[in-house]
This record gives C-alpha cells, structure tokens and sequence, in this order.
C-alpha cells in the first residue's frame, strides 16, 4: 500500500492512506490508535474489576450455599432425632417379649405421622431388621454393619445402601438408638435423608444451572472422613491440599487427581447433640466453573470495548476528514499553481487557520508574481548590460594579451642581456685583446685563442639554459618548493660553492602563475651571486611568515654593492623590480660593500589581477 501510495501524482484526488503524505490520513491513523489503545486498555482494566468482582460473588455464592445446605440439613437432623426421641415416649417400659412388636409399632406410627422422613428400616436390639421401607428386607441380620454397631451408641451419619442418586441431592442415612423411658436401648432405628439442592436459590446469588459434574457436596467428621459423599469417596479422608490465599474455611485445594477446585466448609448445626459430632458440610466446585463465567464476562466486555472503539475510530476518521477538507482543496490549489496548471489561490470562506492560511498563500503568490515581473524587465536590462561588458572585455582581454606579449619580449630581454650580452662583451674584450696581443705578442696568441673559444662555448650554453628555462617549469606540476631546489641545487654544482636550502611544507606546495615569476627571480639573484658577488656561501630560505603571506629570502656572503646607485647597462635589479611589480609582491634588497646581499621577495596569497603567460 506504502508503494502504491507513494507513486501518486501531487494534488491527487484520491484519499492516500499515507500520513506522510496526507494530514487526513495522519489524523485518521491516530485516531485509530487511540480508539483501538483506550478501548483495549478500558476493556482489559474493567474486565478485570469485573472479573474479579464475580470471581468474588462466586465465592461468596458457595460459601452462603455451604451455609444453607448445613441449616438445611441440620434441620432434618433434628426433625428425625426429635422424632426417635418422641418414640421413647410411646415406648414406656416394655418387656423384651414385647421388644419387636412395640418395635413395629413405633416404626408404623412414625411412617404415618412423619410421612415425609421416608424412613428406612428398624432393628431389634439383636441386629435384625424388624420393619424397613423401601430397603432392608425384615429379617435381614444388620449386627455386623456398620451403621448398627455405631447406632446403639448413639447418632451415626452415612449411606446405608447407595442408590443412584441425582447430582442436585445430598442424600444418606441417619441412624439413633431408640430407648425406652428408662433409657435403655431396645433398637436401631435408620432414616434415609435427601435434601434436595434448588437450580435456583436466593442465596445462590446466581440463576445457572447445575450441571452434573459440577458442585459436588460432601459429609465429613472431626477427622477428615467422608461420612457422605460421592461414590468412591465415603469413608476416604479429604485429601485436598490446600493452594496459597484463602482460610480453612473457604479456599482453592489440588485434590489427589491432579484437579483444582474450591472447597467450602461449614459446621453441621442443629439441635439434638448433632453439633458435639462435629460433623461438616463440604461443597467442592472445579475451578473451572468458578472462572467460566468472570472469563466469559470480560470477554464481553473486551468484544463491547472493541466495537465501541471501532465506532469512535470510524466517527472521528470521519470527522478527520470534514475538518481537513478544506486544507485538502486549499493544498491541490496550492499545488496546481506550483505545477504552473493555475494563476490564482482558491482562497476558503471563513476566519479560521486555513483561511487565513489561504489567503497569507495568495498575499504571497500576488508578490511573487509582481517581483517576477519586475525581474522580466530588469533581465532584460541585464542582458543589454551583459553584451555591452562582454565587447568591453573582449577589448580588454586584446589589451592583455598584448600587455603578455610585451612582457615576455621583456623578459626575453632580460635573459639575453643576463646571457648573450655577457658573452658578447666577453667576446669582444678578448678580441681586443688578440688584436693587440698579435702586435706585441705573437707568441701568446694560440693560448689567447683557445681562451675566447672557451668564452663563446660558455656563452652559447648559458644561451641554450635560458632558452630551456623559457619553454620548461615544473612549478605548476610540482610546486615552487621542488623547483627552488633544483635550481639551488644546479647552481651549487656549477658553481661549487657552499649553501643552504630551507623551505616549510605549507609554501613549498604554492604553485601558480606567480609561483613562475618568483622562480625566475630567484635564478637571477643566483645568477648576479655567480657573476658579481665573489661569494663562498649562498643561503635561500622560503617560508610563510603568517597564512597569508609568503616570503623568499636569497643571500650571500659577498663584497656587496649599493642598492641605490644607477648602473647603466645593467638590467638585474631592474629586471626583479618589474617581476615583483607584476605580481604585486614587496621586493627588498639589503647590501653593503664587503658585507654581502640579501634580496627577500614577500607576496600576498591573496588573489591579485593577474595576466596569464601565453
């Protein structure tokens, strides 16, 4: 989407979902986020209140029902114990010839009296079932069982017989001794009792149902023991082992099969010496079940949070859109002015940002288009001015290339005066010389001849060494510093005599047109040292006396000259005053008579006009 998005044309009509490229699209995008980020967060935080708050309800739920079955069965407790009570009463003193028929009476009498205690059975003292109901055939011998052994002593709670019995009903047995009114035990007699648990109850705090598997409902004593309970599980102890939180009375346990499930408990209560047995009422719930419904529940509340979020989402991206539609319209005109596809700013209606943002575009625009004209007719202007200095330089570029030339015929001037004119001279003087030697001299005059011929040998080389340094440098590829040396060093070897070479990095590198210039001055100072000076030592220094300033230092140890006396004929110091004129350097010449000549050359790197060589 990115890719396509951002092949588009500007000023596009089309909605781009880029937020790079669409303000819209950046509001809608954070709009979104926040929706979708509160939303969840909202969600998530009050399904945990919530869960949590049922979690609790569901807790407290069991711990009320643990209670009402405990009331509810106590009571039936009481109701049969009161009712065996009341049958001592009818009993009186009897004979024990007598023992089963009153027996059978009693037991008559309570079944039509109490029809809803849906007794069980009656045994003699011997252990044979005298009458029964529904279980126990009479006859049936019942001393070896438990519920009659532990029925002569006194109350004793459990299943007799195991029916299949619904889930929703606690039941089993009760069994009390019956005693006559002189309190001795003339049998045992059992009653069956089933307290039946409502689907719906006040105090279950909850209309679900109870499906089978779910809530389990126990009996047990003083020690842990399964008096009632689910098949498997009588006469077991609980082995639920306790998880972390919770009390003795209400907590989450692990039972032996691996299965997790909250426990309640309450005491037994009711009258008739029930309570000193100190049996409980146990309810048992898979965890599960206790969480089924807290989950269920924020899940609710994430799905309602979610779509509450997407409906803000959609309502503000809408919004997002209203309120940046005009920005959208005052942009794709913004846009088509800059593509040259409109000559005015559709300005929006209004006193708000984008108005005035509109009509600051056009204030804008309207000076640009002003200043674009007035700069029409100031190119125009330009342009005639342009031509008018381009003949003005052409001329002066004929000027320079004539003031060029006349350098160089001075310059060539300069190298014939500092060669040939020597040789000439010298020439002339040994000419002379021979012309006068042949008159007085004949014999001296071989000797004298192979002089002069060695004079013009001299001066044809020095000929041929200007002609070379005119056409040749290798200032501009190498630097002044590298072709100051190798003119110190060639003087040296022709010269034989003792010197010194110093120069710093930074002004051996500088190279240009006047780099050329200096390098000719500093072979005629070396020259005129050869030539006039009668020196032992030459020194040539070049260095940069601050960053913009470079300075070339040539000395000698010879017998001097004074700078300011005129010599006709001789061009040298001329010759450097024009070269340092030229490039607009400081030339200095200090000299005494047998105190030798330092000629310092200081040139400002700063750029100066300056005529190239042609």
């Amino acid at each position: 989407m990115a890719d396509s998005v951002s092949t588009r044309e500007p000023g596009s009509r089309r909605f781009d979902l880029n937020p790079a490229h669409s303000l819209a699209a950046g509001a809608m995008w954070l709009i979104i986020a926040l929706a979708v980020t509160f939303s969840t967060a909202a969600a998530v935080w009050v399904g945990r209140i919530a869960r949590k708050d049922v979690i609790e309800q569901h807790v407290r739920r069991l711990s009320l029902e643990t209670d009402q079955l405990s009331s509810d069965l106590g009571q039936a407790l009481a109701s049969r114990l009161g009712a065996v009570r009341a049958a001592r009463f009818k009993l009186g003193d009897i004979a024990a010839a007598n023992q089963r028929r009153s027996l059978s009476d009693v037991f008559d009498e309570l079944l039509s009296v109490y029809p809803e205690l849906d007794w069980v059975a009656v045994a003699d003292s011997n252990g044979v079932i005298v009458r029964s109901a529904r279980a126990l055939p009479a006859g049936t011998s019942v001393a070896s069982r438990d519920w009659f052994t532990a029925g002569l002593r006194g109350p004793w709670l459990g299943v007799i017989e195991a029916p299949g019995q619904p889930d929703d009903a606690l039941q089993g047995d009760l069994a009390a001794p019956l005693q006559d009114k002189s309190g001795r035990v003339i049998g045992v007699i059992a009653a069956h009792l089933r307290q039946p648990r409502e689907v719906i109850h006040p105090l279950r705090l909850t209309d679900e149902s109870n499906p089978a598997g779910s809530t389990q409902a126990y009996v047990i004593d003083r020690a842990g023991v399964v008096l009632i309970g689910a098949d498997g599980t009588r006469g077991k102890p609980w082995n639920g082992v306790a998880l972390s939180g919770g009390t003795p009375a209400l907590q989450f346990e692990r039972l032996p099969d691996g299965r997790q499930v909250l426990v309640s408990r309450a005491p037994l209560r009711a009258a008739g010496g029930v309570p000193a047995l100190d049996w409980r009422v146990l309810l048992c719930e898979p965890i599960g079940r206790v969480y089924q419904r807290a989950d269920a529940l924020a899940q609710r509340i994430l799905w309602v949070a979610l779509c509450l979020g997407a409906a803000t989402a959609v309502l503000g991206t809408i919004g997002a859109l209203q309120l940046t539609r005009r920005l959208k319209r005052l942009t794709l005109s913004v846009a088509a002015v800059g593509r040259g596809g409109g000559t005015a700013i559709d300005v929006p209606p209004g006193k708000d940002e984008v108005a005035r943002l509109g009509r600051a575009f056009a204030n804008i625009l309207d000076d640009l288009q002003r200043e674009r004209a007035e700069l029409e007719t100031l190119s125009g202007e330009l342009e005639r001015r342009v031509a008018f200095r381009t003949r003005e330089v052409e001329r002066l570029a004929q000027e320079s290339r004539h003031a060029a030339i006349v350098r160089e015929r001075l310059k060539i001037a300069r190298d014939l005066h500092d060669t040939l004119a020597h040789s000439m001279m010298a020439m002339l003087s040994e000419i002379r010389f021979l012309r006068k030697l042949q008159s007085y001299d004949p014999a001296a005059l071989p000797e004298e001849l192979a002089h002069a011929e060695e004079v013009a040998h001299e001066g044809l080389k020095e000929a041929r060494n200007a002609i070379i340094q005119m056409r040749a440098s290798t200032v501009h590829e190498m630097g002044l510093g590298p072709g100051l040396a190798a003119a110190f060093d060639h003087f040296i070897d022709r010269t034989g005599l003792a010197g010194d070479f110093t120069t710093e990095p930074e002004a051996a590198s500088f190279g240009d047109d006047r780099a050329e210039t200096l390098l000719r001055m500093a072979h005629e100072a070396l020259r005129n040292i050869e030539r006039h000076a009668r020196a032992t030592r030459a020194t040539v220094r070049l260095r940069m006396t601050d960053p913009s300033h470079l300075e070339l230092s040539i000395e000698d140890n010879g017998i001097g000259f004074d700078p300011s006396a005129s010599s006709s004929g001789h061009y040298g110091i001329v010759g450097l005053r024009e070269q340092a004129e030229l490039i607009g350097a400081a030339l200095r010449i200090d000299s005494r008579h047998n105190a030798g000549t330092r000629v310092t050359v200081s040139l400002p790197l700063s750029p100066i006009p300056f005529a190239p060589r042609t």
